[in-house]
C-alpha cells in the first residue's frame, strides 16, 4: 500500500490488483472519514495507515457507490471498529442486491441490508456536508453515484466519475457504466466547483480539471453516439 498526503486533510491510500484502486482518510477536529473501502484485502492495512496517522480514531466510510471494488473493506472495518458506513439513498437498494445495477443480469449483495445509512439531506433535499466534505450526486456510472468535495482544501474525491491517465480527464470504465451518458452530464459538477485537485479511485490526480472539462465531455459524447444537447 501507498501512503500520500495530498492536503493538509487528506490522505490517499492506493493499493493494487490489475488496476490501481484508491481510498482516501480525510481528518477533521473528530477523527478520521474514510472514503470508499477499497477490496477486503485492504482492511488491515487502511487500518494501519488511520492508526499511524495520529489524526484521531476512524469515525465513518462514506462510500462514492457501492460496486464491489469500493464497498470490499466494509464489512472487516465495521465489525472491527463498529462505525457507520453512509451512501445516497438511490445506492442503497442496488449495493444491498435488492435490485441489480442497470446492465447487470444479477444483483449482487456487496453491503450487507441494513448496514448502509443514507447520506443526510437537508429540507430542501440537498446532500449535507459530512466531516468538511460536501456530497454531490453525479448518477451515471451508478444511479447512485455520489462525489465528495473538501471545500477548505479544494479538493474532490470523485470516485469513478472519471478515470485518469497521465493527469488528464479520461472516461469511467465503460463495462461497468449503467449509463455513459448520464456520466458524462455529471461531469460537468466539475466546472461548478472547480477543484485545486481531482482525485479518482482508479487512476492519478489531475491537476486542472476544469480546463480539461469541455474537451473531455465533446470527446466522450462523440465516442458513445451522446447529444450533450438533449441528454
Amino acid at each position: 500500500m501507498k501512503v500520500e498526503r495530498i492536503s493538509e486533510h487528506i490522505w490517499s491510500i492506493r493499493s493494487w490488483t490489475l488496476i490501481p484502486v484508491h481510498v482516501w482518510a480525510v481528518a477533521d477536529e473528530e477523527g478520521v472519514t474514510l472514503v470508499d473501502a477499497g477490496m477486503p484485502f485492504m482492511a488491515k492495512g487502511i487500518e494501519n495507515v488511520v492508526d499511524q496517522l495520529g489524526a484521531g480514531p476512524l469515525r465513518r466510510i462514506l462510500l462514492t457507490h457501492g460496486h464491489s471494488d469500493h464497498t470490499g473493506s466494509v464489512k472487516a472495518l465495521v465489525e472491527r471498529r463498529s462505525i457507520p458506513v453512509y451512501a445516497h439513498r438511490t445506492e442503497i437498494p442496488y449495493m444491498e442486491g435488492q435490485l441489480p445495477y442497470p446492465r447487470r443480469k444479477k444483483a449482487e449483495k456487496n453491503v450487507t441490508p441494513g448496514l448502509a445509512q443514507a447520506l443526510g439531506e437537508n429540507e430542501h433535499g440537498q446532500l449535507m456536508t459530512v466531516a468538511g466534505l460536501r456530497p454531490y450526486l453525479t448518477p451515471g456510472h451508478s444511479p447512485g453515484h455520489v462525489v465528495y468535495f473538501h471545500e477548505e482544501d479544494q479538493v474532490l474525491l470523485a470516485g469513478d466519475l472519471f478515470t485518469s491517465k497521465k493527469g488528464k480527464l479520461h472516461r469511467p470504465m465503460p463495462m461497468f457504466t449503467a449509463d455513459m451518458g448520464e456520466a458524462i452530464q455529471s461531469s460537468a459538477i466539475v466546472r461548478e466547483l472547480a477543484p485545486r485537485r481531482l482525485e479518482v479511485c482508479h487512476g492519478g490526480p489531475v491537476m486542472n480539471a476544469v480546463e480539461q472539462l469541455d474537451a473531455y465531455m465533446e470527446k466522450t459524447a462523440r465516442a458513445y453516439s451522446v447529444d450533450l444537447r438533449t441528454s
